[in-house]
Order: structure tokens, then C-alpha cells, then sequence
């Protein structure tokens, strides 16, 4: 097995909660995608992020989201593979698409923007995952 090989194709795939924070910050235009359910969506959610069901994404996306656009996909957690069901959907239909690892969990703990019914915010950052004396909110 070709190691540096596998690692590449990895990060061509995955990205995580500080790389799409940096993106979005230099206005790289994702559209993010929160593949959850309804419930879970209106909990709360990446800010900006557009709700679709991993079952609807086959159905939906060609119509709601552009083709040649980079979409990044999460669910919940680590512990939750909705994230990979909606990424293997979205490159079913030939987007680029990448997953977000840690998902919306990850997200909260470092301390980026969230939406819910109540507006826009930020919750505490978890000291385990980020670092609150350096990290700033965009």
C-alpha cells in the first residue's frame, strides 16, 4: 500500500471545521451542506448551511445546487456516517464534493458562528479543540 497516496486521496475528501472556517473567511464560495435530520437542522447549524437529507440529496441537488459548485458536506459527529452517505451521493451525481469531519459537534467546539430559531451565534469554544485566547470570530 502506497501510504502517501492514500493520505493524499484522504485529504482530497475530507476537510474539517478550521480549513472550511479559513475557506469561507477568504471567501472561498462553499456551499455547505447539513445532510441531518429536519429535526437536528433547526436545533442548530453551520451558519449559511443548506439543509438537505442525505435520501433527498439524489432528488434535490440537481436542481438546488449548481454543478460546478464545492460542496462540503456534514452530520452530527465523528460518531455519525450521514456525513459520508451525503458526500458518496453528491459524487454519485459528479460534484466535487468533500466531507466535513468532526461535523457539526466539531464545528460548535471550536467555536464558529451557529444558527438556530434564535439568530445567529457563537458558542463557547471547548479548550480541548480550540484555542480561545488566539482563536478570533469571523
Amino acid at each position: 500500500m502506497d501510504r502517501a497516496s492514500f493520505f493524499a486521496a484522504k485529504l482530497q475528501c475530507e476537510t474539517d471545521p478550521s480549513d472550511v472556517h479559513a475557506a469561507r473567511a477568504a471567501g472561498e464560495n462553499l456551499v455547505i451542506v447539513d445532510v441531518r435530520s429536519a429535526e437536528a437542522f433547526a436545533q442548530g447549524r453551520v451558519a449559511g448551511a443548506v439543509h438537505m437529507h442525505y435520501s433527498e440529496i439524489a432528488r434535490r441537488a440537481p436542481n438546488e445546487i449548481a454543478p460546478d459548485a464545492h460542496v462540503v458536506v456534514y452530520c452530527w459527529s465523528p460518531g455519525c456516517n450521514a456525513g459520508a452517505k451525503g458526500a458518496l451521493e453528491f459524487a454519485r451525481l459528479g460534484y466535487h464534493v468533500r466531507e466535513m469531519i468532526g461535523g457539526f459537534e466539531y464545528w460548535v467546539r471550536e467555536g464558529y458562528l451557529v444558527e438556530n430559531a434564535d439568530g445567529t451565534h457563537h458558542r463557547p469554544i471547548d479548550p480541548l479543540t480550540g484555542i480561545p485566547r488566539i482563536r478570533t470570530h469571523t
